[in-house]
């Protein structure tokens, strides 16, 4: 297995390939290519800052039998697929903001997917030749706005509403490894990724068929059963087999300015 990530070190930021407590610099995204510029730096001598840059964030929803249950939803026959900003990326370690505090909003644990190679119709046969690596992702999701909207876009999309790292991971099989969610210390959300009713190859050869999946392009896969409310002050963990969690708390969106529908005041320029 290798572990790939993004740091920062003052204002300089870089991706990188850590081995052992070191992290040796490369020229470019890791997924574009892994070429080492000769610059050794020590890990705890850095901040570990986002490990991705999708031109696309996709999410697919209903991929677990237990969370179709507890969402009182049926399946669909094909994968759900929708997209996320990219903006609402968020590092390890960071905060979540609540956009609409009086709103339901939930966590979501997921294995995502970062894409190595430019991916169009492809076989599900050969799906994960066109996988880089994976990491730990968190699609937070305002239920409020889930329920009266029939896009999923918006209520997920919110600054800081996926979390996600905090590294990737290559040359590592996924599909029967653990997935976990704490929530102040506290499991709420325990399976395994063999639980999954579509696999990642499946999703990939979906989603292709209808896009063009490009290199660093990141999918999260689905969540299972157990999500629930975040609230000011909670923190949470995110787990993947033995890879280090993604740790990341939770406070009100210091942007105040909406209503609880979701639009601004009228006196706000």
């Amino acid at each position: 297995m290798r572990t790939f990530g993004g740091f920062r070190s003052e204002d300089r930021f870089f991706y990188g390939e850590i081995r052992g407590d070191e992290v040796h610099v490369l020229k470019n995204p890791f997924w574009v290519d892994i070429e080492p510029t000769g610059e050794i730096v020590r890990l705890t001598s850095v901040v570990v800052d986002l490990p991705v840059a999708p031109s696309k964030l996709i999410a697919v929803g209903l991929n677990y039998a237990d969370h179709i249950a507890e969402m009182k939803r049926t399946t669909l026959g094909t994968p759900l697929i929708w997209f996320k900003s990219p903006a609402s990326l968020l590092p390890h370690d960071g905060t979540i903001e609540i956009a609409f505090p009086d709103h339901q909003t939930d966590f979501e644990a997921e294995l995502a997917v970062v894409i190595g190679k430019s991916a169009k119709n492809v076989l599900a046969e050969r799906a994960l030749d066109f996988v880089f690596g994976y990491t730990i992702g968190l699609d937070i999701s305002d239920r409020d706005l889930q329920k009266t909207e029939k896009q999923f876009g918006r209520c997920k999309s919110f600054d800081t509403y996926t979390p996600i790292g905090p590294f990737v991971y290559a040359d590592v099989d996924v599909s029967d490894v653990s997935l976990e969610l704490r929530q102040n210390g506290e499991v709420r959300q325990s399976t395994r990724t063999s639980k999954m009713i579509y696999s990642i190859a499946q999703i990939i050869s979906f989603a292709s068929q209808s896009l063009t999946l490009l290199p660093g392009d990141v999918i999260l896969t689905g969540t299972a059963a157990g999500v629930g409310p975040i609230h000011p002050g909670d923190e949470l963990e995110a787990a993947i087999d033995d890879w280090p969690r993604l740790r990341n708390s939770v406070a009100i969106a210091r942007d105040r300015g909406r209503t609880s529908d979701g639009t601004r005041p009228t006196n706000i320029m």
